[in-house]
């Protein structure tokens, strides 16, 4: 079993609100964690990992220039406006992250060597070279803990309660990447591990309209020593699950994130009343 699984689980009494004296994060400085619809109605639990791009004052820039903190190597670009209008529509409960993934990854596992990226798309993050164990345990203590804390004890809530729970991670990707030699086709991509009952249903859905071309663990594969939200909040408690990559050409506007939204939500709801209508 991954390692990331084998740990103790975390508590939000333990570390939600937590900064270090002289630490990351200022007194002034947003809070990590987002989460709205928290008495939403849906069996759909929303994650947006990489929703923000904020970076702690603390840390400047982490050496990146403005045109590249505006780029998808900070943030995914266009997922928090998806994921907000599914939210809407579904009555789901969204819990979301406003720090950037170039600060640490909070789809990481922490062990993971991409959870504090020094090169990324062809740029290089000078803020992360040379990171010493002090001040990535300080990232992790005032960024990464309390967001996973935050999910954790949701999804424990509402196992108690007897609340029927889907997991659901939005995310966005390039249609170009430096690592890739060619162009990437698809347009959405669902990722899972080893629980494929939900991409199965959606891309039965998504068939039904036919203008999209929808890859299976495209363009990344989903695994557990890559990956955190999907193996730790969904697979291992046996929750249906699963992470979606929209190519952010798609939802870069306003307007867009919601059609996407919209057009979303009604697959979900469909795809779920194949696979489990009871929970509809």
């Amino acid at each position: 079993m991954p390692r990331h699984l084998l740990k103790a689980p975390i508590e939000l009494e333990d570390v939600t609100g937590y900064r270090w004296k002289d630490g990351l994060l200022g007194p002034d400085e947003p809070d990590p964690v987002g989460h709205v619809c928290s008495t939403g109605l849906s069996p759909f639990l929303l994650l947006c990992d990489h929703a923000g791009r904020l970076i702690p004052k603390s840390l400047g820039s982490l050496g990146v220039s403005p045109a590249d903190l505006a780029r998808h190597i900070a943030y995914d670009i266009g997922a928090l406006g998806v994921s907000r209008r599914v939210s809407e529509r579904l009555d789901a409960e969204l819990i979301y992250q406003r720090y950037s993934r170039l600060v640490v990854d909070c789809n990481r596992p922490p062990h993971n060597p991409t959870a504090f990226i020094t090169t990324t798309d062809g740029t290089t993050i000078p803020g992360n070279l040379n990171l010493t164990v002090p001040a990535a345990a300080m990232r992790l203590s005032e960024i990464f803990y309390p967001y996973q804390a935050r999910i954790e004890h949701v999804v424990r809530t509402r196992l108690a309660a007897k609340r029927p729970t889907v997991i659901l991670t939005v995310h966005s990707f390039t249609p170009w990447h430096t690592d890739y030699p060619t162009p990437r086709p698809w347009h959405l991509g669902l990722l899972f591990n080893e629980d494929r009952r939900l991409a199965d249903a959606l891309a039965e859905e998504f068939k039904i309209a036919g203008d999209l071309h929808i890859g299976f663990n495209q363009p990344y594969a989903l695994e557990n020593e890559s990956d955190y939200a999907i193996p730790v909040y969904a697979e291992h408690r046996g929750l249906p699950g699963i992470e979606l990559e929209i190519r952010q050409d798609m939802i870069a506007e306003p307007a867009d994130q919601i059609n996407w939204g919209d057009r979303l939500a009604d697959a979900l709801r469909a795809a779920l009343r194949r696979i489990a209508p009871e929970l509809v």
